[in-house]
């Protein structure tokens, strides 16, 4: 199974008797569904239910929970906890120089040590690893081409912080969002969105016959914006785009293009949203 070793990740850890009730609080995830040996997705967003942070939580012993985000944002995430938490019994730090890394094609049968935990965004098992790991024995960019096939979306590679609901970048698909634990920062909107399934930007798998252009590019067909790109690996990228008007230019047999290249977009197979029958009126 290939490994290798996240260096643009950072870990935060968040204790106390109180520790996981405040998070729940807070925070798109249910943790009430968090397994043992899982670590999934989630958010904090703003009141608006913009993302503001994205990570990955964890289980790392007895009401202690890993939050894994970008080590760029860390800072900033650690503060904002600490705003939240008021008089809640919960300590927060970021762990110095965490080692991280991450086995993908990872057999069922691999062993599982107390710092190794799934992956819940994949459908093949997917290890990450806090502490000791597997020797690494792949690159940072191969793990970020896997990543871009199986449709898994980051902020910063893929979308803005600020700048895109759960809804845009599958959390809702992924297990990010719990719609049934009650409130969080954030929850009505989402909770608007799910109920009245109104979302329209998806992330979008992306391929072309040549190389993709660079991140930030624009999709466009019949000269109107429908999505942008963003990681890319070699023909293969990941897009967040308005699937009515994707579906509209399916439909017209319309190309689709980013920079030069004609690109052809398709739903994640695990995925369960679906195009819209009909553009939205606001395209009509």
């Amino acid at each position: 199974m290939p490994t290798t070793r996240l260096t643009d990740r950072a870990v935060i850890a968040v204790s106390g008797p109180d520790a996981e009730h405040f998070l729940q609080n807070i925070l798109t995830v249910d943790l009430g569904a968090l397994g043992q040996r899982e670590a999934k997705p989630g958010a904090l967003l703003s009141p608006q239910g913009k993302i503001m942070f994205d990570f990955l939580v964890s289980r790392c012993g007895e009401n202690a929970l890993r939050l894994e985000c970008r080590a760029d944002i860390s800072d900033d995430f650690v503060r904002r906890l600490m705003l939240y938490r008021l008089r809640a019994k919960a300590d927060i730090s970021k762990q110095d120089q965490a080692d991280i890394a991450v086995s993908w094609q990872a057999d069922s049968a691999a062993s599982h040590a107390d710092s190794t935990v799934r992956d819940s965004r994949f459908q093949p098992q997917i290890l990450r690893h806090y502490g000791a790991a597997p020797t690494s024995d792949a690159t940072e960019a191969d793990w970020h081409a896997f990543r871009i096939v199986s449709g898994v979306a980051e902020s910063g590679s893929d979308y803005a912080l600020g700048d895109a609901f759960p809804h845009d970048v599958l959390l809702d698909q992924t297990g990010g969002v719990g719609f049934r634990k009650g409130c969080f920062i954030g929850q009505e909107v989402v909770s608007r969105m799910q109920h009245r399934g109104t979302a329209r930007r998806r992330v979008l798998l992306v391929s072309a016959a040549s190389p993709l252009p660079a991140p930030g590019t624009d999709l466009v067909s019949g000269g109107k914006v429908v999505g942008t790109l963003g990681s890319v690996s070699d023909t293969r990228g990941l897009a967040i785009a308005r699937i009515d008007r994707v579906k509209a230019a399916l439909d017209a047999g319309a190309e689709i293009t980013a920079g030069e290249a004609a690109v052809t977009p398709a739903i994640p197979a695990w995925a369960s949203f679906t195009y819209p029958e009909a553009a939205s009126a606001e395209d009509a």
